[in-house]
Order: C-alpha cells, then sequence, then structure tokens
C-alpha cells in the first residue's frame, strides 16, 4: 500500500468523499467509494466514508494498493454504456471511449475496460500481447474520452505496434487549457517521467522521456482556449503535463493544477481533453483510415460555458 497526502483545495469544499478523490486522483467514483468503504480515507486523521463532506483547508490521508505489487487482474465482459465502434473491418475495431473506462485491466482498477466491452460485444481480438490487454495497441487515459484502435488480427498488431513505434500514426486531440498559450502554435518538447513527490503523477523532469507535442490554438475564449494537439510521441498524461508544465493546465485538471473554482462553474469532473481523430495506413491492406469524433456530451456543454462569456 501506499499513502497520498493532499489538501482539500477551496474549491472542492463540501464535496462528496468519492467524488473529490475521483476528481483529484483520476480514480473511478466507484473505486474511491471501494477505498473509503475499506477505512482507506482519512480526513485530518479521522476515517470517513464516502458520503462525507471536505472542509477546505483540511489533509485527506488515502491508503492505495502499490499497483508495481499487484498482479493485473483477468479480463472480464462487461457492456459499457455509451462506447460506439467508429470503424471496424476483419482486422482493426476504433472504439469511442467514454470517460471513466479504461483501455485494459489493471492491478487497482476495478471498472469497465475497453477489451472487456469488445468481449462482451462478442468481439475476436487479437491474442498477442499480455494477457489482459490483448489487442491492445496504444491506450486512452480512464480520464479521456475519444478514439482508441484496437487490433483484431494478428497481422494487424503487429502492424500497429510498429506504426505507432515509428510515429506514423496522426494522433489529434482537442483541448480546452486555461488562459491563452504564446505563440497561438507551437511546440513544447520537454521529458516526461515520474513526477519527483508525487508518484501517481507525471512532471518534466530532466531524466524523462523525450516527448513532443504540437499544438495550435483554434479559439480564444475569456478564460481559456480551445486547442488542436498533435502528438509526436506518446507518453503517459502527455498533454496534460506538457500544458500544465507552460502553465496552462487543462480544464477541469486538478491532477495537474487546474482551477477547480473555473472546473466547478463548467461542471467538469475531469481533464477537457478528446482524442477526436486518428488516422493511419491500414495495417493489412495499406489503405488510408481516418476517423473522427464529436465531442461528447460533459466536454460540449463545458465549452459553451466558457463561450457564454462573450455573449
Amino acid at each position: 500500500m501506499a499513502t497520498r497526502t493532499l489538501p482539500v483545495p477551496d474549491g472542492l469544499a463540501g464535496e462528496r468523499v468519492d467524488a473529490a478523490l475521483a476528481r483529484m486522483l483520476g480514480f473511478s467514483r466507484t473505486q474511491a467509494a471501494e477505498l473509503a468503504a475499506a477505512g482507506a480515507v482519512q480526513l485530518d486523521g479521522r476515517t470517513v466514508g464516502k458520503s462525507d463532506r471536505l472542509v477546505p483547508g483540511s489533509r485527506l490521508e488515502v491508503d492505495v494498493p502499490d499497483p508495481r505489487q499487484d498482479v493485473a487482474p483477468a479480463v472480464v465482459a462487461e457492456p459499457v454504456e455509451g462506447m460506439g465502434i467508429a470503424y471496424e473491418d476483419d482486422d482493426v475495431v476504433v472504439v469511442d471511449k467514454p470517460v471513466g473506462v479504461a483501455a485494459h485491466p489493471s492491478p487497482g482498477w476495478t471498472g469497465p475496460t475497453v477489451v472487456g466491452a469488445l468481449a462482451a460485444a462478442g468481439y475476436r481480438i487479437a491474442t498477442s500481447g499480455a494477457a489482459e490487454r490483448q489487442g491492445i495497441v496504444h491506450r486512452l487515459d480512464v480520464g479521456t474520452s475519444g478514439l482508441m484502435a484496437v487490433a483484431k488480427s494478428e497481422a494487424a498488431y503487429s502492424g500497429l505496434k510498429r506504426a505507432f513505434k515509428e510515429r506514423t500514426v496522426d494522433k489529434v486531440y482537442h483541448a480546452l487549457a486555461q488562459g491563452h498559450p504564446e505563440p497561438t502554435t507551437g511546440t513544447i518538447d520537454a521529458p516526461i517521467g515520474r513526477h519527483p513527490s508525487a508518484d501517481w503523477k507525471f512532471a518534466v523532469v530532466a531524466d524523462g522521456k523525450h516527448s513532443v507535442t504540437h499544438y495550435e490554438v483554434l479559439e480564444m475564449l475569456p478564460a481559456a482556449s480551445l486547442v488542436e494537439v498533435h502528438l509526436e510521441t506518446g507518453r503517459t498524461h502527455q498533454i496534460r503535463v506538457h500544458f500544465a508544465a507552460v502553465r496552462h493546465p487543462l480544464v477541469g485538471d486538478l491532477t495537474y493544477g487546474a482551477d477547480p473554482v473555473l472546473a466547478s462553474r463548467v461542471g467538469l469532473e475531469r481533464q477537457w481533453l478528446h482524442a477526436m481523430r486518428l488516422g493511419f495506413s491500414h495495417p493489412v491492406t495499406g489503405r488510408d483510415v481516418e476517423v473522427t469524433s464529436e465531442y461528447p456530451d460533459d466536454l460540449a456543454a463545458a465549452l459553451e460555458v466558457v463561450r457564454a462569456a462573450y455573449r
């Protein structure tokens, strides 16, 4: 077990424990509730339940399993409400993943997964890769929605893994970043590794892995900017870390320094980030494939709240 200590920000005053933990640590609300039920959450030294309310200025202590000491759980075939199929053929399926869904099972995660949803729907997935992540060639964070490709055939798995490694896949995201990035078109080239004092987060660190993010501001709004992002590399939390590093954290991303008051005002419980376009050469036929996705309801509503400040 590892203990995480977190100050309660003013913007989360009065929030339920399970909702607040989900926002602060990137857990599912179910996982946060299970931790509270197990007595793993304390507020100023007092054990609290999932429905207790937070007090600003207090200190949360959360005991969470160390994923490096656990064995990944088996895939559970479980339908996922709201997960769509954006593209499919004999070799590849591209899912439109909703927020709150992991790519595959992992230690400490008890929520739904993409591979579990595909299994429940009867999809045949490539057997290459670790047992719990067969067919997975890239991942999206639990708190990030949008397009994710999964290999159905072994040939597709090999071809797509190579394409992602060689950076020939066009991965395009839209993000709502706080403030106004300058310049309005640019590249963030900064190495990413484990955060030096919070091992559940990542940060720009001198000995991190080479990481490159290209961006262009699409729309400048009073409190934030709608940004199109192209990833050259694919590090964990890359977009979130890079924008936080240049002092423009994504709206709603409390883990990486977003304003909790703004997040509450726009009604977000996760980062404003959506994988909206995926383009690649088909790993078997060689033809070009491009798939797009619309903003989900929570992100679309939050964007309209920010835009409304102009009216």
